[in-house]
């Protein structure tokens, strides 16, 4: 049932909503993509939201059936949208906001002729930019992921056994995952980033370069899938990166711990140390104000100073981020580049991922998840930093 569900979580966001559609001069927004009516009405459903300027919204329900309320209306096709409009006397938008960065360009085309407006809008950059700043239920959410995100990972080297590849272990971990609650897939944002549950990179495979806009590649099975693990057996002094989604509830935390097998060189042990530090100085100098691009500059200076700067982040193909929002999606904003215009803002949650490659050994570091809170941030993601040895 959608209107019987709603909560006052959901009506701050449609408000929150207004008035971006009230600062872009639109007078309707149209939403149907899984992310954003989820995020919107607290579900998943084939079909499509309409908020308009004033009232209540329409919930426009083509799948699945049962859904009752005000405002639900059963549609076969989203010409009927229109039949709703005027069977209601609604008044249809002049300025409508789409998807533009989501929906297909059939989708798109066909949307638009159905309500003819004078204008239309992105949608897409406006629900990300408000998708941006949790709610309170949201950090709730985040926070029940972390946990059990956590729990997870405390049980990991249990799941590692001599003459595994990494797609053996990484087969387990996926066990241990689903087990503990992972509803296992996570959403992305963007096209062609298809991945399940998470990358596991062992050895040298976490130099190979990826398509995919991820902090480190790995070849994965295939070119029909090139990320992740590859079939690499795991060796003595091999490190081996567990990066596997926090997809606990709908709201994902993110965070990467290092394993080795055996003993690794001084050079991954000092690369580790560098991961610690700037996280440590991100801790310490964050807070509400900041710019993001500070925060990578601040890590790329630790990686600098320490010469670690030809393996920061990659080494055949070095990322230029060190950490991007989570939420919904496994990429919302903001993302730590050297070029973002953002600033951090109390109700954001980011990821902050400083990897390292090295030749020979693989890919050492960390990654964890933060809220940013009205003085600083706080991590959610709290597990064992350090490398921790399988054998």
């Amino acid at each position: 049932m959608i209107l019987s569900e709603l909560t006052a979580d959901l009506k701050y966001k449609w408000e929150q909503l207004r008035k971006a559609m009230l600062q872009a001069g639109a007078d309707g927004c149209l939403l149907t993509t899984a992310a954003n009516l989820y995020y919107i009405t607290g579900r998943v459903y084939n079909g499509y939201f309409y908020l308009p300027p004033e009232g209540e919204p329409w919930f426009f329900v083509k799948r699945p059936s049962g859904l009752h309320g005000r405002g639900v209306e059963y549609i076969r096709k989203p010409e009927q949208m229109a039949e709703v409009f005027a069977a209601n006397s609604l008044k249809m938008p002049g300025h409508l906001l789409l998807e533009a960065e989501e929906l297909p360009y059939q989708d798109y085309v066909r949307l638009e002729a159905i309500f003819k407006p004078r204008h239309t809008g992105n949608a897409t950059a406006i629900i990300r930019a408000q998708r941006m700043i949790k709610t309170e239920w949201e950090i709730g959410q985040l926070r029940a992921s972390a946990r059990l995100h956590a729990k997870t990972y405390a049980d990991i080297p249990a799941c590692y056994r001599p003459g595994m590849t990494d797609l053996d272990f990484q087969c387990e971990i996926e066990r241990l995952m689903r087990r503990n609650g992972s509803i296992g897939i996570f959403r992305t944002f963007g096209a062609n980033m298809d991945i399940f549950q998470g990358s596991i990179l062992a050895g040298d495979n976490a130099a190979e370069p990826s398509p995919f806009d991820f902090a480190l590649g790995g070849g994965g099975m295939g070119p029909f899938a090139p990320i992740g693990a590859n079939g690499t057996l795991l060796k003595e002094g091999m490190a081996v990166m567990v990066d596997m989604a926090g997809n606990y509830t709908a709201y994902i935390t993110d965070m990467t711990r290092t394993f080795s097998i055996g003993e690794l060189p001084d050079l991954a042990h000092r690369a580790h140390r560098a991961s610690l530090d700037i996280q440590y100085e991100t801790e310490r100098l964050a807070r509400p104000g900041m710019p993001c691009a500070d925060l990578y500059h601040l890590a790329a200076g630790v990686a600098g100073r320490e010469g670690l700067a030809p393996y920061f982040m990659g080494t055949r193909q070095q990322a230029r981020f060190v950490g991007h929002g989570i939420g919904i999606q496994i990429n919302e904003l903001p993302v730590l580049t050297p070029r973002s215009s953002d600033v951090l803002q109390a109700g954001m949650a980011f990821a902050l991922e400083p990897k390292f490659v090295i030749p020979g050994v693989g890919a050492v570091g960390i990654e964890n998840s933060f809220l940013v809170t009205g003085t600083g941030i706080e991590k959610l993601t709290l597990a064992e930093e350090e490398i921790i040895s399988l054998i």
